[in-house]
C-alpha cells in the first residue's frame, strides 16, 4: 500500500478544487486548501498502481486546468502539481515508493511534457527548491519549465506530518522566521510566513515518531506568543496515540484524521455518499 500527498498550487477555486478532487477518484482521503498559501494537498491511499494512477489523473486535470503565470501565493512552488511524493503504508517499502516515483516521472515528461526532479533518498526536496533549473536540470522531460505548468517535484519518502502553528495577531512575521531557524533540524523543517497578513511557522516533521505536533508546539510557545497550532492534512495514529487525548483540541488534532481512520470510512464514504473530501480552510505547509 502507497500514500501519495499530491501538492497543487491552487487553493482558492473551490469548484475546480472538488473537479481536481473527482478526478482523484476512489483514492482520495483528504483534501486541505488554502487560500492564502494559494496551496491544495490531496492524499491518496491505496494499493500502489491504484494510487498510481489517481495520481496521474489527478495531475492530469491540475495542468490541463491551471496556469501557473497566474498564480499569486505565499508558498513557494516550482509547478502547478508542484509535489508528489509517494510514501510506503502498511508492508510496502521505501524502494516501492521509488520505483513509483520513478514511473510517475517518467509518465509526467512524456505525456503532459512536465520536466520532473526527483527526490527521495538521493536528494532531499529543499535542495530542488534551491537549485531547480539553475544548478540542477531535471531528471526527466524537457530541460526548461513548461510554459504553463512550471516543473514537478516527485519523490519518495517515509510517512511526515505538516503542522503549523500560528503566531498570535500582531507578532511580526521577522519573529516567526526567528522561530523557525531554532526549530530546524533532522526532524524538522520550518519556515516563517507572512499568512493573510499573520505570522506562521510552517512546519514539515519528517519524523514525527521522535519530534510530533506537541513538541512542536511547546517548542514555538516558548519562543513567542502563540494563537492555535494546525494541522495540515493527516497523519499516522501512532503519531497521534503519542499525544496525550486532553491535548489533542489545542492542538488541532482528532483521531478522525488519522491515514487509518481515513481509510476505514472511505469504502462507506463513496458506496453511501457519506463524509466526503471536500476542499476545506486552513494552512498549508511549505513542503511535503
Amino acid at each position: 500500500m502507497l500514500e501519495c500527498v499530491v501538492n497543487v498550487s491552487e487553493g482558492r477555486d473551490g469548484p475546480l478544487l472538488a473537479e481536481l478532487a473527482t478526478a482523484a477518484g476512489d483514492q482520495l482521503l483528504d483534501v486541505h486548501a488554502d487560500p492564502h498559501h494559494h496551496r491544495s494537498v490531496f492524499t491518496l491511499a491505496g494499493q500502489g498502481g491504484m494510487v498510481e494512477e489517481a495520481a496521474k489523473r489527478l495531475a492530469r486535470r491540475a495542468v490541463g486546468r491551471i496556469d501557473l503565470r497566474r498564480h499569486h501565493g505565499v508558498h513557494p512552488r516550482i509547478g502547478v502539481v508542484d509535489v508528489v511524493p509517494f510514501v510506503p503504508l502498511a508492508a510496502a517499502t521505501l524502494a516501492d515508493a521509488v520505483a513509483a516515483r520513478d514511473r510517475f516521472s517518467a509518465w509526467a515528461a512524456a505525456e503532459l511534457g512536465v520536466p520532473c526532479f526527483r527526490y527521495g533518498p538521493e536528494m532531499p526536496l529543499p535542495d530542488i527548491r534551491r537549485t531547480a533549473f539553475r544548478l540542477l536540470a531535471p531528471d526527466t522531460g524537457p530541460p526548461e519549465p513548461h510554459p504553463t505548468a512550471g516543473a514537478m517535484a516527485v519523490g519518495a519518502r517515509p510517512v511526515l506530518v505538516a503542522y503549523n502553528v500560528w503566531l498570535a495577531p500582531g507578532v511580526p512575521v521577522e519573529e516567526a522566521r526567528r522561530v523557525a531557524a531554532t526549530l530546524r533540524g533532522p526532524a524538522v523543517r520550518a519556515l516563517g510566513l507572512n499568512v493573510g497578513g499573520q505570522a506562521q511557522v510552517s512546519c514539515n516533521l519528517v519524523e514525527p515518531t521522535t519530534v510530533g505536533p506537541a513538541a512542536v508546539y511547546d517548542a514555538v510557545v516558548a519562543e513567542a506568543a502563540v494563537e492555535r497550532g494546525e494541522l495540515v492534512g493527516l497523519l499516522p495514529a501512532a503519531v497521534l496515540g503519542a499525544v496525550p487525548p486532553e491535548r489533542w483540541g489545542e492542538l488541532d488534532l482528532e483521531p478522525g484524521r488519522t491515514i487509518e481512520a481515513r481509510l476505514e470510512i472511505r469504502p462507506r464514504r463513496f458506496r453511501a455518499g457519506g463524509p466526503g473530501c471536500a476542499p476545506g480552510g486552513g494552512g498549508g505547509a511549505h513542503a511535503r
